[in-house]
């Protein structure tokens, strides 16, 4: 058994089932393994679209993504996932070769040489390690997964010379199964300190991030019972119920809801870095009043960035929420806070243009549909007209690229990761014929995949969202109107089925057509703004 071998039989063991990534010449030792082993390989069309897959992959199956990517290009074309991924605390793992140990930094033209790989790759992830013998591998797999499963996640790179993945892994501690992990917990003064303060706060809201995604069901009730509004960013806002009336399913960019949170006399964020693309997406500049501000988060380095905490409790959500929430007696019946959310989610709806609220109200209707529905979102109109005011339910499958990095190119790819990493859920891609374009071949993958699910191309013919952005700020716009292709028949050429819309009042109806019938189905909604 070589190295690459060695890698191959150690992820199998720690029940890693697909890898995503592109063969070349520079990773052959790693395939090598692959071949012999229970491992589904995935070939994307370009590193970028492997990276995206893993993205959604890890989202919907809770395990990371794993890549292979080449020397150079390799790491270089997935970079942008990877930093997608940063962005949103996505688990991911991205294994490139790299030239042999001899050959390292020293430039002298040799194939996919880049000046320092290691460098890159260590601005990309949570760390970067290249593994010059062969007895590190383990443990550099090691400190990845306690990464991966009791810190803040994110994307993590290793870089194998190609002299080391061919060396022998005899001498190499034997396979072994994945340590046990263990998330940090916050220390008890903490907790009971935001206790007191919740208790004596006279209007309290619990505000959820991304990172609390898994205490959303204890974030809910804890509310209930401090009978208070509960707010969910666009990270977590799959964990909560939709018609619940204490969950204002809106942004907190909205001017009602800022005004809620600022009438607010104790604030209590968990699992929030309390970033501009939620908190002013709309980049006013105006910072928010958040009365006495408690933070809870699993990275002490959030704990006070962008606001300042009067209380931080510095472990896991899940814990610290529960542990609130077991302390607290039962639900409160408190009509006039419904009355306030109601209110401020009205209020809310109402400051959107006509065009975005005509598109929440399909998104709703399919909601109630297929409440199971998977949707990952790319920047598009409909996105942003839901990011703004929109309850997805509480299915735990909405996902999308539009905040944090902000990529465009997401949606194709990542819901093929989502669909493999949740075979039994529905998934759609939803995406604009600008976002569509950077991506377009991964429709290759999906067919290659044989996985069941539905592309929606919302398809106005342009960058039509920096077009309005410009005139909005009185810049002409130019260089915006760019042409979109016979969507229906790329996916024709492509072997999948195509569906064409005039405008989007059938969409609904024509989703659910293509995900009864099986395959893969393009839409192209066609006659919108």
């Amino acid at each position: 058994m070589n190295i690459g071998e060695y890698l191959i039989a150690t992820l199998e063991a720690w029940q890693v089932d697909t890898v995503f990534g592109i063969p070349g010449v520079h990773t052959a030792e790693l395939y090598r393994g692959l071949a012999d082993s229970s491992i589904r390989h995935v070939t994307a069309r370009h590193e970028q679209g492997a990276g995206f897959m893993a993205d959604g992959y890890a989202r919907t199956s809770g395990k990371p993504g794993v890549c292979f990517v080449i020397t150079g290009p390799g790491l270089a074309n997935i970079a942008t996932a990877m930093l997608q991924a940063r962005a949103d605390s996505i688990p991911m793992l991205v294994v490139s070769s790299t030239l042999p140990r001899s050959g390292l930094s020293m430039q002298r033209g040799q194939l996919h040489e880049m000046p320092d790989q290691h460098s890159f790759g260590r601005e990309l992830g949570l760390f970067s390690h290249t593994v010059t013998h062969p007895e590190q591998l383990p443990e550099v797999l090691q400190r990845a997964w306690s990464l991966f499963e009791s810190a803040r996640p994110g994307p993590v790179h290793i870089d194998i010379p190609l002299d080391i993945m061919t060396s022998d892994a005899s001498g190499v501690t034997e396979v072994s199964a994945r340590l046990p992990q263990c998330r940090p917990v916050a220390d008890e003064h903490s907790v009971s300190s935001t206790l007191d303060t919740l208790l004596t706060a006279k209007k309290p809201m619990v505000i959820i991030g991304g990172g609390a995604r898994e205490a959303a069901d204890d974030a809910l009730s804890l509310a209930e019972k401090l009978g208070c509004p509960l707010l969910a960013t666009l990270a977590a806002s799959d964990r909560v119920p939709a018609r619940h009336p204490l969950v204002l399913g809106a942004s907190p960019s909205c001017e009602s809801v800022r005004s809620l949170i600022a009438a607010s006399d104790v604030v209590l964020v968990a699992g929030s870095e309390l970033g501009d693309t939620d908190f002013d997406m709309y980049a006013t500049g105006v910072r928010h009043d958040f009365g006495k501000l408690i933070r809870i988060d699993i990275d002490a380095n959030q704990l006070h960035r962008n606001y300042s905490a009067h209380i931080t409790c510095c472990g896991d959500a899940l814990d610290a929420l529960a542990r609130l929430d077991r302390a607290l007696p039962k639900a409160l019946m408190v009509p006039e806070v419904y009355r306030e959310v109601e209110r401020a989610r009205a209020d809310a709806l109402a400051e959107q243009p006509e065009a975005y609220r005509a598109q929440i109200a399909i998104f709703e209707t399919l909601r109630d549909a297929r409440p199971e529905l998977v949707v990952v979102g790319d920047s598009t109109q409909p996105v942003y007209a839901c990011s703004t005011v929109f309850s997805p339910g509480n299915s735990g499958m909405r996902f999308q690229s539009s905040g944090g990095f902000g990529t465009l190119g997401y949606a194709i790819p990542a819901a093929l990761g989502a669909k493999l990493g949740k075979k039994d859920a529905p998934v759609i891609a939803l995406t604009g014929d600008g976002g569509a374009q950077f991506c377009l071949a991964e429709l290759g993958t999906i067919a290659d995949a044989r996985e069941p699910l539905v592309v929606v191309v919302w398809n106005n013919s342009g960058y039509r969202e920096i077009e309005h952005y410009m005139k909005g700020i009185g810049v002409e716009p130019s260089s915006c109107a760019v042409s979109a292709p016979d969507f229906s028949a790329i996916a024709a050429a492509y072997g999948l089925n195509a569906i064409v819309l005039d405008s989007p009042e059938a969409l609904v109806a024509s989703i659910g057509t293509a995900l009864d019938q099986g395959g893969c189905t393009v839409i192209d909604v066609r006659g919108v703004d």
